[in-house]
């Protein structure tokens, strides 16, 4: 299974549009912010907390989903799952090998991210660490098994970027990231809220600055009673994508 993970860290290595994104999203993120006084002004008192759940809801998105996409579609047209299943190794181990550097580079993202916002916008200790590890890990296992689903409807490489959009864009737009949900319509207020990467960004919210989703602020006893729909949210859909996944799943080309 490291063999595996070298064997695709290599392989990112050599993508010169994947690695500018990977080092340039946070670093890009916070010197934008930090050089712009405006939408530092917009955001808040919490900048360092803002800053660091846009990056890891983005990373989540981007880096873990699309990418992983693009990757098990490829090693599935050139027949190297199927070649990979006559060996030791698992299902499950060739899967956590194919999706171990992209989910390493979003973690990076992440605590990069983090640290240039301690620096840059004085961003405090977490209210609650365990949320913010809690949202980073269940959101990664949401989005790896999302991304392993999406693979059968994608017939090759290009048409990733099809089969993508609606998992790439909607959960951003609707998560309540960028806009609050309450100044939505109902009806995509309700759909925003169980969407996979809300509850994500709930959490990462709740963990960093202690804000609920309606705004309100509490202590580490109170993130934890708040945390527990978000928690139960991603679990549920933990649960459907792996479901997905392991009924639907094809390691070879359809021919």
């Amino acid at each position: 299974m490291t063999s595996l993970a070298w064997s695709e860290a290599l392989l990112l290595r050599r993508n010169p549009l994947a690695l500018l994104i990977a080092f340039g999203l946070p670093i890009g993120t916070v010197l934008g912010l930090r050089s712009t006084p405006e939408l530092t002004e917009i955001i808040g008192a919490d900048a360092g907390a803002a800053i660091v759940t846009a990056v890891a809801a983005v990373s989540l998105n981007l880096f873990v989903y699309y990418h992983l996409v693009t990757a098990l579609v490829a090693r599935r047209e050139d027949l190297v799952l199927k070649r990979l299943r006559t060996g030791e190794t698992s299902d499950l181990q060739i899967l956590a090998a194919t999706a171990a550097p992209s989910v390493a580079i979003a973690w990076i993202q992440i605590g990069g991210v983090g640290v240039l916002g301690a620096i840059a916008f004085d961003l405090r200790v977490p209210v609650n660490p365990l949320l913010v590890v809690a949202a980073i890990v269940l959101g990664t296992l949401v989005f790896v098994f999302l991304a392993a689903a999406t693979t059968p409807l994608t017939r090759s490489v290009e048409l990733a970027q099809v089969t993508t959009t609606p998992m790439l864009f909607v959960p951003l737009a609707l998560s309540g990231l960028y806009l609050p949900l309450s100044d939505l319509p109902e009806p995509l207020a309700q759909l925003g809220r169980v969407l996979p990467l809300t509850p994500v960004v709930d959490l990462l919210r709740l963990g960093l600055s202690g804000t609920t989703s309606d705004g309100s602020t509490v202590g580490v006893g109170g993130s934890f009673e708040a945390a527990v729909p978000a928690v139960l949210l991603l679990l549920a859909w933990v649960t459907v994508a792996a479901s997905a996944t392991y009924r639907w799943f094809r390691w070879e080309p359809r021919r």
